[in-house]
Order: structure tokens, then C-alpha cells, then sequence
């Protein structure tokens, strides 16, 4: 075979014509080196293709302002743990976004929820922070103002599984109730607390335990935000509310205190009693019988998974989903954001978005009898 064998072969390739004998070795070197050729250059293009990508989600957020609705007003837990994600979420982001918060309180949060859903603009400049317990509400239906579907949400992750903190029933030393035998004992005092509104812990769940636990209770709703229901308690116009142990932390320390006006009467959230406050019982041990139980374990499975879940409008863009949850994710691990939780005592446990995705699914497959028990007493056109 002659040098000009190469030659041959492409003419008899191009011409459909039978290779001779002598040229089929030359052949297949030929194609070998063809698909290394090919392959080289698909590798080459997917190599071209991976930090253009990531470089187009950096080119989108580079300059601009990713606002965090928060769905309460400024001074509660949700706002402090909202203004301490936004002070370093951005320096995890690619482009560097400024991060700013903008409060929107209303309906315990369901107008900011409501809001992402359905108004939010879905490109990823805007993201959110609303009640744990939205998801559940949302599955529940039967409410009209609810207007979205908490397993379409873009759930980026929580701060927090509650591993660190509590929710829990504070009061006045001088309510006329002072212990939990004290608001059941019939005929006795009764236990006047805050809320914000339907779909809020605060509203939610002193009326779940005031059915599981058969507490005699006044719930007063419409406060605005947690600031406004402080207020009331030290003002004397409420005995108490239900609060995040944490947020107590970060904004009244001086009520946790053994000489302090206020004292806990219980612990939700909690498997097993807080080794700060020990004399205090969790609603888990406070429950008569395995109804009352599983009501409270079950309930309490939005504070144990999303305690303080940030979330984005539904049909992100995937890359810009994802730089937002690996931002936040990062945010969490950060020793200076952890450094300025600590110094308000905001313990940190994040959540990730996946996690909560699968305690949505949990929530949606429990028994269609306990989820009418909680839609009966979560929505009020349902209760009896």
C-alpha cells in the first residue's frame, strides 16, 4: 500500500465504493481517529458549556437586589433570623447580589405567602420568609384566603429542626392562672393569650394544645406581629402567648430569668425537656392518651422541619434555584453569620431544601382522619 492509501480510502468512502484488501488497516486507523477527534471536541464544547452556564447565573444576579419579604413586622424572630440571613446571604451567591429585607406582615403571614405565589416576579430576585406552618395550612385547603400550593414553592431551607429551641407558653407571674393543672382545672382561671392570625404557631398551636390538653384558654387574635403581642404582655392585657424560645432569647432575655415577671408553663416541639429549664414539661408528656399524642407529634412536625423556612416563588429557573439553595446552605456554615447568631443566641440547625420537600410529602400522606381533626381546628369555618 502507498503513502497515498489515506487517499484511497476517502475516495472509496465518499464514492460508496468496496475498500481493497491492502486499504482496510488504513481504514480503520482512520475512524479511529476520526471519533477521537469527535470526542475530543464534544468533551471540549461541554467543558465551554459548564462555567458559561454558571458565568450566565452570576451575569444575571452581578448588580443587582434580591429582596426577602418577611411575613411579620420588625422585632420578632422571624425578622431578626430574616435580617441575619440577608447580612451574608449575598457574599454566597455568584454575582455578589445586594440582599435587602422588606417586611410584609399580615394574616400571620399569609399575605407574604400569597404574595410569592402568586405577584413575585419568578427569576429569582425575590424570595421570602412566612409561618412554618403555611405548608400545612395550604394542604389542608377549606380556607379560601389560601391561595397557593405549598408543594409547588421553591423551598430553599430552614436556619433551624428545632434541635436547639422550643416553642413555648410563657406568662405573667400575675395571670390568674400559673401552672398547667391551674388551666385545667374546671371552674378556674382562664389563660387569656395572643395570636396574629389563622395559619401562624401562634394562633395554631395554643389551639391545638387547648384541645389536646383540655387548657382552659381565651385566644385573642389580630396582633400584627410578635412586637405588638410583647407589648400587650407587658401592658398586662394578655396573660401570655406562644413563642419561639429562641426569638425570646434574641429579644427579651430578661424575661427568662428566675426574678423575671414571666414564667414558662410548657415546651412544644420538643421530645424531651430543656436541660435550661427542666421543671418545665413538654406538651409531648402533658398528653392524657395516644389521640392527644399523635395530634401533638404530628402538628409539630412543620416546627421540627421548616422552623424558619425561606422559600422562592414557584417555576425558578433550576439554575438560579439552585444558587439561591446552595447560597443559603452556605449561609448557614458561614463562622461569621454563625458568629451573629450567636451573640443574639439564635441557634442554628439548618434544614435543607430536599428535607423539606419530604416533610411536605410526610404532612400530605398522613390519614385523611387526622387531617380533618387539624382542619377542624386550624380553619375556623371548620371548627364545631
Amino acid at each position: 500500500m502507498t503513502t497515498s492509501s489515506p487517499k484511497i480510502v476517502f475516495r472509496c468512502l465518499m464514492a460508496g465504493r468496496p475498500l481493497p484488501q491492502a486499504a482496510r488497516p488504513h481504514a480503520r486507523a482512520l475512524v479511529r481517529v476520526t471519533l477521537a477527534v469527535v470526542a475530543g471536541c464534544c468533551l471540549a464544547l461541554a467543558a465551554m458549556a459548564m462555567p458559561a452556564r454558571a458565568a450566565s447565573v452570576a451575569d444575571f444576579y452581578r448588580g443587582k437586589t434580591v429582596t426577602l419579604f418577611v411575613g411579620y413586622g420588625p422585632g420578632g424572630g422571624y425578622d431578626v433570623i430574616g435580617r441575619l440571613v440577608a447580612r451574608h446571604l449575598g457574599r454566597h451567591m455568584p454575582g455578589a447580589p445586594a440582599v435587602v429585607v422588606q417586611n410584609m406582615p399580615g394574616a400571620g403571614s399569609l399575605a407574604a405567602a400569597n404574595y410569592l405565589y402568586n405577584v413575585a416576579p419568578k427569576d429569582g430576585t425575590q424570595i421570602g420568609l412566612f409561618a412554618r406552618n403555611m405548608a400545612l395550612l395550604g394542604l389542608l385547603g377549606g380556607n379560601a384566603n389560601v391561595r397557593f400550593d405549598p408543594r409547588k414553592f421553591t423551598w430553599l431551607g430552614s436556619a433551624s429542626d428545632f434541635s436547639d429551641d422550643a416553642y413555648v407558653l410563657i406568662v405573667r407571674k400575675d395571670a390568674p392562672v400559673q401552672s398547667i393543672d391551674d388551666a385545667r382545672r374546671p371552674g378556674g382561671g382562664m389563660l387569656q393569650l395572643g395570636g396574629t392570625a389563622i395559619g401562624a404557631s401562634s394562633a395554631d398551636v395554643p389551639t391545638l394544645l387547648r384541645d389536646a390538653l383540655g387548657l382552659r384558654m381565651k385566644l385573642i387574635l389580630g396582633y400584627r406581629d410578635s412586637a405588638g403581642m410583647n407589648l400587650a404582655m407587658e401592658r398586662g392585657e394578655l396573660a401570655g402567648r406562644m413563642v419561639e424560645l429562641s426569638s425570646v432569647r434574641a429579644t427579651h432575655p430578661q424575661w427568662l430569668l428566675r426574678d423575671s415577671e414571666y414564667r414558662l408553663l410548657l415546651l412544644y416541639a420538643r421530645a424531651k425537656r430543656d436541660p435550661e429549664f427542666p421543671d418545665v414539661p413538654t406538651a409531648r408528656e402533658l398528653a392524657t392518651d395516644k389521640a392527644a399524642r399523635d395530634l401533638i407529634e404530628f402538628t409539630e412536625i412543620p416546627l421540627l422541619t421548616m422552623a424558619w423556612p425561606f422559600v422562592a416563588p414557584p417555576d425558578l429557573p433550576a439554575d438560579r434555584a439552585a444558587a439561591l439553595q446552595n447560597g443559603l446552605a452556605e449561609t448557614f456554615r458561614d463562622p461569621a453569620f454563625l458568629a451573629d447568631a450567636a451573640q443574639v443566641k439564635f441557634a442554628i440547625s439548618p434544614v435543607s431544601a430536599a428535607d423539606i420537600d419530604r416533610a411536605i410529602d410526610k404532612l400530605a400522606a398522613a390519614s385523611p382522619a387526622l387531617l380533618d381533626t387539624v382542619r377542624k381546628l386550624m380553619i375556623p369555618e371548620k371548627r364545631p
